[in-house]
């Protein structure tokens, strides 16, 4: 079963999500809206919030296939900006793509907090959704308790930050915050 992207005005994800459910009932089909938690600093205070990984997106899996008359249905639905295309077709989203997604994920809406450590140069994942996918992660900010990760989704190369925390380990320690 194919994964499709579907446009749609940003912060109306969860908006779209119940009128497809409406209007498209289909036991068959999967809607993955990915949210991240992190941490923001509100009024000097740390504070947990949950963010959209894909802003305007709605990633969506049906057995059936997008035909015309899915489209039509889909068009129906408010919000959906549109259904991304390739040059004659739908574009799907490849296996590989969706892969990274779905494993950060790990099947729910939310992308949870990975524990990391430095050794040397790299950086190693613990425990959460970044395990075992130490190759993505390109940096981290000690503040801001975030990592920037890359992966590529409809070949577009999204550069997005997830929550993590800092654990001392025997191997390595973060180091000093930089004075500005």
């Amino acid at each position: 079963m194919p994964w499709y992207a579907l446009f749609v005005k940003t912060g109306e994800e969860e908006r779209v999500r119940f009128f497809l459910d409406k209007l498209i009932p289909d036991a068959n089909r999967k809607i993955l809206i990915p949210k991240r938690r992190l941490i923001e600093r509100r009024q000097g205070k740390a504070v947990e919030c949950m963010r959209p990984l894909l802003p305007g997106y709605v990633l969506f899996r049906t057995d059936v296939g997008m035909d015309v008359r899915y489209y039509y249905e889909l068009k129906k639905v408010p919000g959906l900006l549109r259904i991304l295309k390739g040059e004659q077709d739908f574009l799907y989203i490849k296996e590989s793509e969706i892969a990274v997604i779905l494993a950060l994920t790990g099947g729910k809406d939310v992308i949870g907090f990975s524990e990391l450590y430095k050794k040397g140069d790299e950086i190693h994942v613990v425990s959460g959704p970044l395990k075992d996918l130490e190759g993505i992660i390109e940096a981290f900010d000690y503040r801001k308790k975030r990592v920037k990760v890359c992966f590529e989704l409809g070949g577009q190369t999204k550069r997005v930050d997830l929550g993590a925390e800092w654990v001392q380990k025997d191997l390595g320690t973060p180091p000093a915050p930089k004075k500005s």
